[in-house]
């Protein structure tokens, strides 16, 4: 890693689309991006089980321009991940401030706080999401 500002971009990138690509570029904007890349057992605690396993999705993911480095992410929380980067800055879509990370989103916050950080909300990219992608896939089978 280099001197640049460590930037957490906390991730499931089980299906790639426009949004993945908008959300990196605009995290590298602000220094080495590491992405928390969600394991499959975190996926699946809140949403579905990931098509591709962590391990096929970590190589997607570490080869997308602006992408430092690639780490588990464990639990739909943060805390770990954080505590152990202590990063300047985490990004994370504006998707996140309902639904089930809403919560997980104030202890970040709070979290990232102590030690100066700062959480950015880049607005979430309309129009596509993992969820979409995969009805309109249930859709055509």
């Amino acid at each position: 890693m280099s001197e640049n500002p460590k930037v957490y971009l906390p991730m499931s990138a089980d299906i790639i689309h426009p949004g993945h690509i908008n959300i990196i570029k605009e995290a590298a904007k602000y220094g080495d991006v590491v992405v928390g890349l969600f394991t499959d057992e975190a996926i699946a605690s809140y949403k579905r089980v990931p098509y591709m396993p962590y391990e096929q999705r970590k190589i997607v993911v570490e080869n997308i321009k602006g992408v430092t480095e690639v780490i588990p992410q464990y639990t739909k929380d943060y805390e770990d991940n954080l505590r152990l980067l202590k990063p300047k800055y985490m990004v994370h879509g504006t998707d996140w401030r309902t639904g089930p990370l809403a919560a997980v989103r104030q202890k970040a916050i709070d979290i990232m706080a102590e030690w100066g950080g700062e959480v950015i909300e880049p607005e979430y990219t309309q129009g596509v999401s993992s969820s979409l992608i995969q009805q309109k896939i249930k859709e055509r089978g």
